[in-house]
């Protein structure tokens, strides 16, 4: 492990809990953004003059979240020699390095000092949540483990249809058409946060990933909840999302203009091409009356709308 230069003295009010620790993701290979993964880590990949691992960093420390451990592995010397040039005062940086492929649990194991509240999160989640609200509220909930949700409508493009009678006949009576019909889906955001007692379901020493986790705490009658959030987020393990965030961020100017296939970046679209950049477009080029520039440039804006569930 490597402790970066800087205090790790953080200073508390009085009668406050102190802020929990962060354990950041960094060390999968990134295979859906190939190849610009074949010489980046997905946490380096930029956003702007920034990498999408700073801007991370940043938010968290704008929170007062000081105590951080990076799991890493693919090109790690990398990260480590971004990070040793982005020293923050107060911050404590740590890195675990995993010499096999541990999924996105298994690499708990090999972090120190989780005897308490703690979270966990993907090293390339963009989004303004708000993480203070995640864990006051993961706390009042008395859940093992929270997950940060997201509520994400997905288009299929065909018409779908709804067929009677036996599926190996070749002729089936119709029943229904629906055209093009969007999927609303829950989802996870990559960010999670868990109480020490979760640790005692992940295997050590094995490949082990959140959802097997969440199936082991269910088995086990541990209580698992999400908490659903309402701003913006995005799924940068997707080429298309990845370039919507690019977009949004040098734009920087609110419009959320969106082009692609009918799939915003977490809202809704219409049309042949209409994608909004986080809110909603209409129309065969779908410039979207969004918000995801002005909040995506700014990044370091916690969003408000949650709830827990």
């Amino acid at each position: 492990r490597t402790l970066l230069p800087g205090s790790s003295n953080i200073c508390e009010r009085p009668g406050r809990r102190k802020k929990p620790p962060v354990v950041i993701l960094a060390g999968g290979k990134g295979t859906r953004l190939a190849p610009y993964t074949s010489i980046l880590p997905k946490p380096l990949m930029p956003i702007g003059d920034r990498a999408i691992l700073e801007i991370v960093i940043d938010q968290l420390a704008t929170q007062r979240f000081r105590d951080i451990t990076l799991c890493v592995g693919y090109l790690s010397h990398l990260i480590r020699s971004v990070l040793d040039h982005r020293i923050r005062d107060g911050m404590r940086i740590r890195y675990v390095q995993e010499e096999a492929a541990l999924g996105t649990a298994g690499p708990l194991h090999l972090v120190e000092d989780l005897d308490d509240t703690f979270i966990v999160m993907n090293g390339d989640v963009l989004t303004t949540l708000d993480y203070r609200a995640l864990v006051r509220r993961h706390r009042e909930s008395g859940n093992a483990l929270t997950i940060a949700t997201y509520k994400r409508t997905s288009s299929i493009d065909y018409g779908v249809l709804h067929l009677d009678g036996a599926l190996r006949s070749r002729v089936r009576r119709v029943t229904g058409y629906d055209e093009k019909p969007e999927v609303v889906s829950m989802v996870s955001m990559g960010v999670y946060v868990l109480e020490p007692r979760a640790l005692s379901y992940v295997p050590a020493g094995v490949y082990f990933d959140f959802p097997t986790l969440v199936q082991a705490l269910l088995a086990g009658g541990e209580q698992v909840g999400s908490y659903l959030y309402d701003g913006v987020w995005f799924d940068i393990g997707r080429q298309q999302d990845y370039e919507l965030a690019v977009e949004a961020w040098i734009g920087g100017n609110g419009n959320g203009n969106g082009n692609g296939n009918g799939n915003g970046a977490h809202g809704r679209s219409n049309g042949s091409n209409g994608n909004g950049a986080h809110g909603r477009s209409n129309g065969s080029n779908g410039n979207g009356a969004g918000h995801a520039s002005s909040a995506v440039g700014s990044a370091l804006r916690p969003g408000q709308k949650t709830r827990t569930l």
